[in-house]
């Protein structure tokens, strides 16, 4: 894909990214606090998705916090297909480690090499400047077992 189209492309993923609205019901099942974090590294979360998306890449979770409320945002199926389709033209599915389909397209490789693309995706998706939460957000929240303090080498 030439330059100029992964730009408009990551453009309409950051457009629909920042024009979700995410109720009280996407949150239902998160009990982090606060919102306004876990909200901010949701959003950083679908960012990376769709950049990883533009080059058919699978990324990693780096936060217990974050996938909850992707979780809950799941849940509201209208709003997270609608979503999809919106920001990346399709559905973004979710599969746990060991969930993906069979087959050649289905490898995602290791979680080390999921989470170092989930690094990459970041790199294109944030604007200048911008602090990533995704890597130590569940120690900000507080959750007991977090699954990430920093970002992979």
């Amino acid at each position: 894909m030439n330059r100029w189209r992964y730009e408009r492309r990551l453009a309409r993923v950051r457009a629909a990214v920042a024009a979700l609205e995410l109720p009280e019901a996407v949150f239902r099942t998160c009990p982090y606090r606060p919102r306004t974090l876990v909200e901010t590294g949701l959003r950083q979360w679908l960012g990376c998705c769709g950049a990883a998306m533009l080059d058919r890449q699978v990324i990693g979770m780096p936060s217990h916090a974050v996938d909850e409320a992707w979780h809950g945002l799941i849940l509201c199926t209208a709003r997270y297909r609608a979503f999809c389709r919106e920001a990346y033209g399709g559905f973004l599915h979710h599969h746990p480690q060991g969930g993906e389909p069979p087959g050649p397209r289905g490898r995602a490789g290791t979680m080390a090499e999921q989470l170092h693309r989930t690094a990459v995706a970041w790199e294109f998706f944030a604007r200048p400047g911008e602090e990533c939460v995704l890597w130590d957000l569940d120690l900000r929240v507080g959750v007991a077992e977090p699954w990430s303090t920093g970002p992979p080498h």
